[in-house]
């Protein structure tokens, strides 16, 4: 969830399918070019899931002689991690799209594909932290400074999408997207036991083992384990408008 940082820029909901969008830029004119992007790979992903219906139902890493390349970018990202394609599906589609937004001219591309995001920014933005109904979701966040960064949640209690853990947030920052939302699965498939601390430990070590994962958060009974280069940890007020850095408050 985008919480501040984004004053001035123009802004732009999208759905097509299973795909939920924000975008956000600097230049009105890429918002079209974003949208145009997820609407051709979005329709070129499903002609492909269409001829090879297996690739959606795959829960491991697979190897692709063939296909588009939003279906091979998520080849990629899902090897890194061990998972199935449709792990990274939300976040490369969120790279491409800001790619496509770069290519015509924005200084400021950002698209939050279902909570998984690809940031290029010329400033500072904030993003919280999304875990239900807990205490800490929506109350502590991000604020990401280095870009460009793919930044995903996962979560085996509170999202649509399926995990095999109990975690209330995994949270990946990697430098993709794609990466991101496929590493944050693989971990959050891990985080499951009662011997908290051990199992939050274990799960940023593997997070950490994956190519392009920069850090690691995870939330789990309360528990939080950090690893890795993690932006400024900040406090989020309840409205998710406002943001303060860890250090000033």
């Amino acid at each position: 969830m985008i919480s501040s940082g984004t004053e001035g820029l123009h802004r732009l909901e999208y759905q097509q399918g299973e795909s939920q969008c924000n975008i956000l830029t600097d230049k009105p004119e890429t918002l079209e070019a974003a949208v145009t992007a997820i609407k051709r790979h979005r329709a070129e992903l499903d002609e492909h899931i269409r001829r090879a219906p297996l690739f959606r139902m795959a829960l491991d890493s697979i190897s692709l002689d063939d296909g588009p390349e939003v279906a091979r970018l998520m080849v990629e990202a899902s090897r890194r991690a061990g998972v199935g394609p449709m792990a990274a599906v939300a976040g490369v589609l969120a790279d491409l799209a800001v790619e496509e937004m770069i290519g015509a001219g924005a200084r400021v591309a950002v698209v939050e594909n279902g909570g998984e995001a690809y940031f290029v920014s010329d400033r500072p933005i904030d993003v919280a932290v999304k875990a239900g109904e807990t205490p800490l979701s929506k109350r502590v966040g991000f604020r990401l400074e280095e870009f460009p960064v793919g930044v995903a949640t996962s979560s085996g209690l509170f999202s649509h999408a399926l995990s095999f853990g109990e975690a209330e947030a995994v949270t990946v920052f990697a430098e993709n997207a794609g990466i991101a939302d496929a590493a944050a699965t693989a971990v959050a498939n891990t985080v499951k036991d009662d011997d908290v601390e051990r199992v939050v430990e274990e799960a940023v070590e593997l997070g950490l083992t994956i190519e392009g994962v920069r850090g690691v958060f995870i939330l789990y009974k309360g528990h939080i384990g950090i690893g890795g280069e993690i932006p400024t940890i900040i406090g989020v007020n309840p409205d998710g408008t406002e943001c303060l850095p860890e250090e000033a408050r």
